[in-house]
């Protein structure tokens, strides 16, 4: 509350509007969000307020119109995806929202909506084939070669996100009736509040590595960084797209719609493949939205049953 008096202040007393930066600060500052949340907020704010000085219309806040956030769209449709546009202009709406809620200037991106985003996935997925070719090729010799096989192994069979692999520890490997579990902090969440099975599979390769590593206690992360400048400290979402990223191009997987996202669409796409129903596959992905998960039935149908199939010469 502080930084919002100190804005309204600056605002009704002063010669001069509050600068840019007090104005973001403030409007980060009042955001009941997580940190993580908050820094989203803040880098989706930079692009926005780099513009806005570059063009000189830093100096006349109080002017902008519904053009200038139009303008700002297409600069960023140029450059950007249709996602990251998205999500940019979504926290540029909430801060003129948050603005003209406490009455400092007026929510001019009312009705400017993000831009129309490409049918289907952004990333591939892996043939079955493709998975044991890049698991089978990694060097089990090696502790940092258990960790990697286990990771990679981890990912493409529980269809986590690298930064719920990367909030894991050693303690959230547990049991659920009767059944060996990871407990995850999702996308977006405060807490440990769900969890993905670990069948034997997936389960054996977690062991081994845990082993290689020797005595850990129940607090280390899941997976940890074994060189000397990192050792011991968790892998980070970048090192986690970086060895599946690797392990990809040792088997001559270079694309750049492979990555470790990938990882998830091919556990998504491989559960429902293998029969489970579309409430067992949302669970597992922790879709909120059941039509998320029916992309993928909806995908898998639309290539079995092609017309295309039926067309002769």
């Amino acid at each position: 509350m502080a930084a919002i008096v100190a804005v309204q202040e600056q605002t009704t007393l002063s010669s001069r509007p509050a600068s840019l930066s007090d104005l973001v600060q403030a409007f980060l500052a009042d955001q009941d969000v997580s940190t993580s949340s908050r820094e989203t907020y803040r880098r989706s704010l930079r692009p926005f307020v780099s513009w806005l000085e570059l063009t000189g219309r830093d100096q006349r806040l109080s002017t902008l119109t519904r053009e200038d956030i139009l303008a700002y769209k297409e600069r960023l449709q140029a450059e950007k995806s249709s996602y990251t546009v998205s999500a940019y202009l979504t926290v540029v709406r909430k801060l003129f929202g948050w603005l003209e809620s406490q009455k400092l200037y007026p929510d001019i991106t009312r009705g400017v909506k993000g831009a129309k985003k490409a049918k289907g996935h952004r990333k591939d997925c892996l043939t079955v084939a493709q998975i044991r070719q890049a698991l089978d090729t990694m060097d089990r010799s090696t502790l940092e070669g258990r960790r990697d096989y286990a990771l990679l192994n981890l990912l493409v069979r529980t269809g986590l996100r690298t930064v719920e692999v990367a909030r894991a520890q050693v303690a959230d490997v547990r049991q659920e009736s009767g059944q060996a579990v990871l407990w995850i902090q999702g996308k977006g969440r405060d807490d440990k509040d769900d969890f993905v099975l670990l069948v034997e599979d997936t389960l054996q390769p977690l062991r081994d590595y845990l082993a290689a590593r020797g005595p850990v206690s129940a607090e280390e992360p899941l997976f940890s960084s074994h060189s000397d400048r990192n050792r011991g400290q968790g892998l980070t979402t970048r090192s986690i797209s970086r060895i599946v990223k690797q392990a990809l191009q040792a088997v001559g997987l270079d694309s750049e719609r492979l990555t470790a996202h990938s990882m998830r669409h091919t556990a998504i796409t491989l559960a429902a493949a293998g029969g489970a129903s579309l409430h067992q596959v949302q669970a597992m992905a922790r879709h909120s939205d059941p039509k998320v998960t029916m992309v993928y039935f909806h995908n898998l149908e639309r290539v079995k049953a092609g017309a295309e199939r039926y067309i002769s010469f």
